[in-house]
C-alpha cells in the first residue's frame, strides 16, 4: 500500500470516528466519578492551560492551590503499622488543601477552606488564585467554582493538573497537605 493510500485510509478512519462530546458545566458541583472528562469552562473563573501557566506565574504571582485528596490509610490497616504513601508532587510553591474539591464538603471543611484561602491571599479576594489537582479531575473544577462562590474574582482553573505540568517537562516538588 502506498504512503498516499495509507494516509488517505487513516484520514477517512479518523473522520468516521464520533467527535468527543463536549462536557457541559453542571448547575451544582460534581458529586462523584471525579476522574472523568471535564468541561472547558468554569462560570465566573478563567481557564489557564499549560502553555500559559508559566507566564501567569511569572507575571501575576498567583496563589497555587492543589486540591487533590490526601491518601487515607486502608480501613483494614492494623493500628501501629507504619504507613508509607507514595509522595505527592506539586507545582513548586503550591499549597495542598486536600479534599476541598469534593462535591459535598462538611461545614467544618467549608470553613477551613475559606480560612485557608483568606490566609493564602492575605484576605484579598481579588488576588489571583489557581486551582488544580490532576488532569481530567472534577475536584479542581469544584474547588474553583466554590472559590468563585466565596467572592474570589481572579480564580483560575488549571485542568491539566500536576500530572499535565510534569508531563510538559516542568519541575515539581514533594508536597505535604496542609492540616
Amino acid at each position: 500500500m502506498s504512503i498516499f493510500v495509507r494516509g488517505l485510509a487513516v484520514a477517512m478512519f479518523a473522520m468516521a470516528l464520533p467527535a468527543a462530546a463536549a462536557v457541559t458545566e453542571p448547575d451544582g458541583y460534581r458529586m462523584d466519578h471525579y476522574r472523568a472528562p471535564v468541561p472547558d469552562t468554569v462560570h465566573g473563573a478563567a481557564v489557564v492551560h499549560t502553555a500559559a501557566l508559566p507566564g501567569l506565574i511569572a507575571q501575576r504571582h498567583p496563589v497555587l492551590i492543589d486540591v487533590l485528596p490526601a491518601p487515607e490509610p486502608p480501613a483494614d490497616q492494623r493500628p501501629g503499622l507504619p504507613r508509607m504513601p507514595l509522595p505527592h508532587r506539586d507545582i513548586p510553591g503550591s499549597i495542598w488543601l486536600a479534599d476541598v474539591g469534593r462535591g459535598a464538603i462538611t461545614p467544618q471543611k467549608d470553613a477551613w477552606f475559606r480560612t485557608a484561602l483568606a490566609q493564602a491571599t492575605g484576605g484579598d479576594r481579588n488576588a489571583p488564585v489557581v486551582f488544580y489537582c490532576l488532569s481530567r479531575c472534577w475536584m479542581s473544577w469544584n474547588a474553583t467554582k466554590r472559590a468563585v462562590s466565596y467572592g474570589y474574582t481572579q480564580a483560575f482553573w488549571y485542568p491539566e493538573g500536576a500530572d499535565g505540568w510534569e508531563a510538559a517537562g516542568y519541575a515539581t516538588e514533594t508536597a505535604t497537605p496542609r492540616k
